[in-house]
């Protein structure tokens, strides 16, 4: 299987050959054709199959072989959840786009709306976008949505986890009727399934993958550990297997900080992102990554999608995620295009809920180890196939002493 057969055009294949794609992956094999033939499409997919490709390459097509688009006006929309997200997505598509006679662009909050302001002006065929600053475009009249023919919800699960229900509907009402929809996401919830059922035309479904399973390249396990010893824990396990390169995960912004602190303090080169930090800063830290000018690169919730990082070995979950399909994201990040990848979870008493949730979610009990020296005080619980925490028996309380029998003769009580 090639990706001329899949009907692509000669300079997208071109480009692709430069690119080393050389076979196209299970979701692009099912995906393309239904795209380019103008059907909506419902796909799920593991993080990391190639998903952008799927839909980005179609579409690219689509709009090569016709029309124009006006000015402050897109053809195609694709909506993400978060900035990295259209960051990675837009430089995919410019990437596969190269040499086609196409305007794409990005937006997102953080930075000024000046500058994609004035790039609109001529109008773009294709927009990358977080919901958040494209309403903002439209409400100043710098974006006309009335051209709009292929829309694109990638991991829209995300968006409804981060709160931008209301955001979309409003979209989704400023778009045209007539139009082709896409809905690909590495996870599909209940509330995601409904909403492309009530958004999609007898769409194509694709599902490549069980939902919401990991990637089976990835080694995954739990190290048990009390909550307070976490960061002593993860510096003593970053010595002993002697990890090059780690995306860490935190739960708070001021973990996310103290991590940092504690790393730079052991001389160990550290960066962050998460949300309180500038759109431009969360891009340098990313770059330094990359770039291997630092090793550790730790992380809220808001990298867990998004972060493209080309034989990333290691990720490490210091602390488990509030959402049960963040960990199948944040894994995602490692084991990519088939490669092998460690994700590595210290789980303390408190999370053994979210263990749970975790395990009945991916459908596996993860292998838990007790490193020598860092065996917690208060045990984590035992959980089972099926997302079952094992509860103990409570012991029967013991009476104190011996019971006595206290009579009282009543002819004497006044």
């Amino acid at each position: 299987m090639s990706f001329s057969s899949l009907g692509l055009i000669d300079q997208i294949t071109r480009t692709l050959d430069t690119l080393d794609y050389s076979t196209p992956t299970p979701v692009q094999t099912e995906a393309i054709p239904a795209v380019l033939a103008g059907r909506d499409v419902m796909a799920a997919a593991q993080t990391g199959t190639g998903k952008t490709a799927g839909f980005a390459l179609p579409l690219l097509q689509r709009l090569a072989m016709k029309g124009q688009v006006s000015p402050n006006c897109a053809r195609a929309l694709v909506l993400v959840p978060t900035r990295e997200l259209a960051e990675q997505v837009h430089e995919s598509v410019k990437a596969y786009g190269a040499g086609l006679p196409l305007r794409t662009m990005v937006a997102y909050g953080g930075v000024s709306i000046n500058p994609q302001m004035m790039a609109l002006r001529k109008g773009v065929d294709l927009l990358v976008a977080t919901p958040g600053r494209l309403l903002d475009l439209q409400r100043q009249n710098a974006l006309k949505l009335n051209e709009v023919t292929m829309l694109v919800l990638d991991e829209a699960d995300r968006m409804l986890d981060l709160g931008f229900s209301r955001e979309l509907d409003a979209i989704l009402a400023a778009l045209p009727k007539k139009r082709q929809t896409l809905l690909f996401s590495a996870t599909f919830s209940d509330p995601i399934r409904a909403l492309g059922n009530r958004l999609l035309r007898d769409p194509v479904r694709i599902e490549t993958a069980p939902r919401n399973t990991t990637v089976k390249a990835i080694e995954q396990w739990v190290v048990t550990v009390d909550k307070k010893r976490k960061s002593e824990l993860f510096l003593h396990l970053l010595k002993k297997h002697k990890w090059e390169q780690v995306l860490a995960f935190v739960k708070t912004r001021r973990g996310v900080d103290e991590l940092v602190e504690l790393l730079q303090a052991k001389r160990i080169g550290a960066d962050s992102i998460h949300g309180d930090k500038p759109q431009p800063a969360r891009l340098r830290a990313l770059e330094r990554f990359k770039a291997g000018e630092v090793q550790i690169l730790v992380a809220t919730d808001v990298a867990a999608r998004g972060l493209d990082i080309d034989d990333l070995p290691v990720v490490v979950n210091v602390d488990l995620p509030i959402v049960a399909e963040d960990y199948v994201h944040r894994t995602g990040r490692t084991g990519r295009a088939g490669a092998s990848g460690q994700a590595v979870s210290l789980v303390c008493a408190d999370e053994v809920d979210q263990l749970a949730a975790i395990e009945g979610l991916t459908g596996q009990v993860l292998k838990r180890i007790e490193e020598p020296g860092f065996v917690p005080d208060h045990r984590v619980p035992e959980t089972v196939a099926g997302g079952q925490i094992v509860k103990k028996p409570k012991k029967p309380k013991k009476p104190k002493g011996d019971a006595k029998v206290v009579t009282e003769d009543v002819r004497f009580r006044r």
